[in-house]
């Protein structure tokens, strides 16, 4: 039977290592959401989504509406996701984790949700992998880049004694360390720094020195927006040879067309494109040369399969963007990579920050840096209630139910603003 009877969604927090960024530090815990869509006959579809109380709240709006529904009709899904949550404006001081919370956005992103559990479902009852769903695999594995971050040795605000494995991370040195562990560990073959923390030529020197130390791997700074036109264009001999692209230097679709303009490489967004309605002005001001698209808000993995031909349309390099998340994300996004031609770039993820799974089996294996597609019918992985039941009990006690990386970091600076571009 492929009717839907309920849907559960459980709210959870993991462990979030005290990581930098422009706007300010991450808490200690990171909130996802695990969507299970459960059949008439007892089978199960699964989803991890954003764990925000606005997300939240959306999701439970769509939910009971969905008994009943066959999973094949995700054309449907769109219909009651667009009349339960798409005649209201969000309140917009609630999510933190995707870009923007306009109606343009919201739908996507709670249709994503919903569509990969959908998807996962359609594949069991089908016997066939979601790649398979998806038009099938062109790659075996799909590869995967070291993202490195400035951080602290530990946060502030945790009086449980709870130390990442990665220790402070403020100096050029300290990040050749990060990497080289990071690399060892999980084979990684191309390295993501995420910038805008520190003064842009000292994080110019931390890029020079991971070079030296991995002449081989491809090398990409990202500073989310926090420097400005005028920065980023004083910089670009600096980086001239260095990088394999420049992501979001400064903010907006005109200030990175104006950057383009003298920029002596690609320059990548997860930023100012993302969702199709940023394609028309993108595309006139030549914002940008690589989309880093992210099925969490793009609108779920089909969504991100019509992204790619888009991008082959306008001759744009592709990738994903990362943040925090579990197994089930991370199988989301390998499945959705596999199916696509034209992904250009080692994609994004924060699998490696995160030391918790809700999945059984605990954490996926990397090999040299990539996830192998499994065969198995729908994603390939199954729930392990007993992690789950700890993770949910994690979210009713840690006492954050929105991310606010300015919040945090006030806690070590009083004067904190978490302003940008902030150079």
């Amino acid at each position: 039977m492929s009717r839907i009877k309920s849907v559960v969604i459980t709210p959870i927090a993991f462990r979030d290592p005290p990581l930098l960024n422009v706007s300010g530090i991450h808490e200690p815990w990171a909130l996802r959401s695990i969507i299970e869509v459960i059949t008439e006959d007892g089978q199960y579809g699964l989803s991890e989504s954003y764990g925000d109380e606005q997300t939240l709240s959306e999701l439970n709006k769509v939910a009971p509406k969905l008994e009943g529904l066959d999973v094949f009709q995700l054309n449907t899904l769109k219909a009651i996701v667009d009349e339960a949550v798409g005649g209201e404006d969000p309140d917009e001081t609630g999510l933190e984790l995707a870009p923007g919370t306009n109606k343009a956005t919201t739908l996507p992103r709670i249709f994503a949700a919903f569509e990969v559990a959908f998807l996962d479902l359609m594949g069991k009852l089908t016997g066939r992998s979601v790649c398979d769903l998806l038009g099938g695999k062109v790659r075996d594995a799909v590869p995967f880049s070291a993202y490195l971050f400035y951080k602290y040795g530990e946060h502030k605000s945790l009086d449980d004694g709870w130390v990442d494995k990665w220790g402070e991370v403020i100096t050029p040195e300290a990040v050749v360390r990060e990497a080289r562990q990071m690399i060892d560990e999980y084979g990684f073959q191309s390295i993501k720094l995420k910038g805008g923390v520190f003064e842009p030529e000292e994080e110019l020197a931390a890029v020079r020195a991971l070079k030296e130390a991995f002449p081989d791997h491809p090398l990409r700074i990202d500073p989310n927006g926090g420097w400005t036109v005028e920065t980023t264009e004083r910089l670009m001999p600096a980086m001239d040879g260095l990088l394999q692209y420049l992501e979001d230097p400064t903010p907006g679709k005109a200030g990175m067309g104006k950057v383009h303009e003298t920029a002596r490489m690609p320059l990548a967004t997860n930023m100012c494109v993302i969702g199709f309605f940023d394609f028309p002005e993108a595309i006139r001001r030549q914002s940008v040369d690589v989309i880093l698209s992210d099925h969490h808000y793009w609108g779920g993995l089909q969504a991100t399969r019509d992204l790619a031909r888009i991008c082959e349309t306008w001759g744009l390099g592709l990738s994903m963007h990362s943040n925090s998340h579990l197994g089930i994300s991370l199988m989301a996004m390998t499945h959705a990579a596999a199916a696509i031609d034209n992904l250009t770039y080692a994609c994004d993820t924060h699998y490696p920050w995160q030391e918790e799974e809700v999945i059984v089996g605990g954490k996926i294996a990397f090999e040299n840096g990539s996830v192998r597609v499994p065969d198995a019918p729908g994603l390939g992985v199954e729930l392990d209630r007993e992690s789950l039941a700890v993770l949910a009990r994690n979210y009713q006690e840690c006492g954050i139910r929105s991310r606010n990386d300015v919040k945090e970091m006030q806690k070590y600076d009083p004067h904190w603003t978490g302003k940008s571009p902030r150079f």
